[in-house]
This record gives C-alpha cells, structure tokens and sequence, in this order.
C-alpha cells in the first residue's frame, strides 16, 4: 500500500470541474450505491477535492433529504467548491447526459417497439428488471431491518400498500411519525449509520480538508436562505404559469408539472420507493402510459446512466407522444417537451433542498437530526419495493392474467438474472445485456419454428 500524499492538491478551477462533472454525467452507472462509491473513489481519493469525513457529512445530509441523494451529493459538493453555479452545472449534468440518452431510447421505442428484434430485447429485459427490483429490496432491507421494530413497520407498509390500497405519502408519512415516537420509547432501535460504507481512511491532505474554513458563500444568513427561497419559489411558479397559460390548468404538461412537483417530494429512499406513486398517478390516474410500458420504461432507465428516478423522463415521453399534444405530425416533440418538463419538475426541489440547506448543515459538522424518522421511512420503503417486485413479477409472469398461460420462458430469465445478481454479484449492465441477448435469441427462436 502506497503512503498517502503530504501534498494539499492544487485550487480547482471552473472549467476543470465542469469537464469532470460532464464526464461523471456519462459514466454514473450502476445506481446510487454505485455513484458514490465512484465519487468517492474520483473525489475523495484520487483527486482529493474533498476530505472523508467532510464528503461523508454531506452524503448524510442528502440521505435524510427527498430526491436522488448521488445526484444531490454531486451538487453539495459543486456547491462546496464554487458557489451556486457550481452546484447547479454538477447537478445538471448528473442529470442532462441520461435525458438526453432516454429521450433517444424512448422515440426507438415508441417508433419500432414492436419491431421483432426490438421486443425481443424488451422481453429479456423485463424478467431481469423484476429481479433487480427484488435485489434492490433485499439490499436494502439487509441494512434497514435490524430488528422488530424495523420489521414490523415494513411488514405495516406492504399491507398497507399491497391490501389497504393507501397512498404511498401516506404510508411515509405514518412511518416517519412511528419512528419519532419510537425514538422516544426505544431510540437504539433507530439508530441510522451511513449506508454505503465508505470506511475513514487517510488519502492525504484535500482541497476542502477536514478543518478547512467554511467558504464565505457557504456560511448560513437567514437573508440568504430566505433569497434563495424566493428564487426557487418563483422559478417554479414561473414555469407553472407558463404552462397553464399555453396549454390550460387540464393540459397534459400543466398536469406532469403538477404531479411531478408532488413526486419530487416524496422521494424518501430512492426511486424504488417512489415508483408506486408515481405508478398510482401516471399509470392508474392520468393513464399516460399503461402497465407495459412503465415496466419497459423501468429497464431503459435501468441501461443509462444517472439517477433511476429518471425513468420519469420515460413517463413523460411517452405521455406526450401517447397524447399526441402538438397534432399527429410532431410525435417526437410532443414527447421531447413533456420528458423535459417532468424532468424540471422532478429535479427543482433537489437543487432547492441543497442550496437552502447546506450553509445551516455546513455550520455543523456533527451528526445529523431526524435519523430516527428515517430509519423507519427506509424500512417502509422495503415493503413497499417488495409490493413493486410482486407486481412486476405478475405482469412479467401472467401477461394475460392468472388465467392465461404461465410464461416460463421469462421465469428462466428471471431466475438466471437473480442468480447472476444474489449468487455471483454481478453488476445490473450486464444481467441486463445477457437477459436482453436471451429474450432476443427466444423470440427468434420462436418466430422461426
């Protein structure tokens, strides 16, 4: 093992960290465990941009907030580093590289989805998604269910969901206040550790070290936070406003907005957690797209790189296009504007909760409140993602219903993609390119005989 550096890393400039932002943009595979571990491995190791202890203290500020905490993570520390515009091309170009891979794939998809090649790529993907989804709950519930208390909230949640049919904002909602009155009666059983692991080790001296200043921008003013407030306050209602004036209070963007203002706060443990609203509202309500669809949208967002809440932009695309909001002859606009506009809507409040929030978490430095809220949002988010595992598995499995045929050649698939993932702890790119080569190689196979 080699020592580490005694050398403070040279100032960063703004177009230095834009390219490595842009690049990160691009090559953000593998989920938000898989992001940070990346920018850690690239900030806190390598380039030494930022120290352990200060990149870990913001990780647990952005866990304990709604949205994609990688995504938030990049701009807390381009915040950090250069102000306001810092955090907002690091934010956004965490963001801009897989919309606009999505909006690509989506048009394919709407345009020559049923093309034999594409949809035996699609009938691959699918079984594996829904092995991923359970990866992800078990993942997940190994660190979040230590105990009864963990156990039983997640077990309330999928009945919840699964049986009562409540709302998912409500189900978080009832699961953040059993934790603080938990907190209360048993706080040991709601103790909160950051999860992704990242040990303290040395790495040499770092730009923004452990005991380096807080930057003048960084420090917390009421004027400030109340300023930025404002801005984001009127950026949105700017936009809104927009909207309804072009197209009405009932038109279909106008909606997306709405709706996807209301998601963005919702996102209390990851995409996986949301997906159930966002199904009830895009699926069920609005029917933007039907329950096919949001699953092939799930697995294109599974293959780009970025946050997986971007499946969103999905969602809106294939809305837009379904809708057909600017007439027959401009499909792929109408798509393009409405995978743009939900994705705005989606993303304002992340830039918002960090800009607002980080001088008040930067006067800090010691650890974070509301863990035990949290705690118990994560363990309900386990049975609500065991409640979305259930139901893809279902539409995977029975495309036609119970009392249609039992569709075993997914469930090879499937059982393949989950071996790959729990025995063999391969990455979700390639269980998804080996599942989409074998559902292509099946239909072939199919079609020729």
């Amino acid at each position: 093992m080699n020592p580490a550096p005694q050398n403070t890393p040279a100032p960063v400039s703004f177009r230095e960290a834009l390219a490595f932002w842009l690049k990160l943009g691009f090559i953000s595979f593998g989920g938000p465990a898989g992001q940070i571990a990346l920018m850690h491995q690239e900030l806190v190791e390598r380039r030494r941009w930022i120290s352990e202890q200060r990149f870990l203290h913001a990780l647990n500020f952005c866990m304990v907030l709604p949205g994609p905490e990688a995504q938030q993570l990049a701009t807390y520390i381009g915040w950090l580093m250069h102000r306001s515009w810092g955090g907002l091309v690091a934010g956004g170009l965490f963001v801009l590289p897989s919309l606009f891979i999505l909006i690509a794939l989506s048009w394919i998809y709407m345009a020559f989805g049923h093309v034999p090649a594409v949809a035996g790529l699609l009938y691959g993907i699918k079984p594996a998604v829904t092995a991923i989804v359970v990866s992800a709950a078990w993942r997940i519930g190994s660190r979040a269910l230590k105990n009864e208390w963990t156990w039983g909230i997640a077990l309330s949640a999928l009945i919840a969901i699964l049986m009562l049919k409540l709302p998912f904002p409500l189900i978080i909602t009832l699961a953040g206040i059993t934790g603080y009155l938990g907190s209360k009666i048993a706080p040991e059983k709601f103790a909160l550790g950051s999860s992704h692991g990242a040990t303290k080790s040395s790495y040499g001296p770092a730009l923004i070290d452990d005991h380096t200043p807080t930057p003048a921008h960084a420090l917390f003013s009421w004027k400030q936070a109340l300023k930025v407030l404002l801005v984001f306050i009127g950026i949105w209602a700017l936009a809104m406003g927009a909207l309804c004036a072009a197209f009405g209070w009932q038109g279909v963007l106008t909606q997306m907005g709405g709706f996807f203002s209301k998601a963005a706060l919702l996102t209390f443990g990851g995409a996986y957690a949301v997906l159930p609203y966002v199904y009830q509202g895009a699926v069920e309500h609005y029917q933007w797209l039907n329950p096919a669809q949001m699953m092939d949208g799930l697995a294109l967002g599974e293959s780009t790189p970025g946050p997986l809440i971007m499946v969103v932009a999905f969602v809106g695309f294939v809305g837009g296009w379904g809708k057909a909001l600017f007439g027959p002859d401009a499909l792929f606009l109408a798509g393009a504007a409405a995978a743009g506009v939900v994705t705005f809507f989606t993303f304002l409040p992340s830039f918002l909760f960090i800009l607002l929030g980080g001088p008040f978490i930067e006067t800090t430095h010691g650890n974070l409140k509301f863990t035990a809220p949290l705690s118990a949002i994560t363990a309900a988010v386990v049975g609500v993602i065991v409640n979305l595992a259930a139901f893809f598995a279902y539409h995977v499995l029975w495309p036609t219903g119970l009392d249609g045929p039992f569709e075993w050649p997914s469930a090879v698939i499937g059982l393949g993609a989950a071996l790959a993932l729990f025995r063999f702890k391969q990455g979700t790119m390639p269980v998804l390119l080996f599942s989409a080569l074998a559902g292509l190689a099946y239909t072939l196979t199919r079609a020729l005989t």
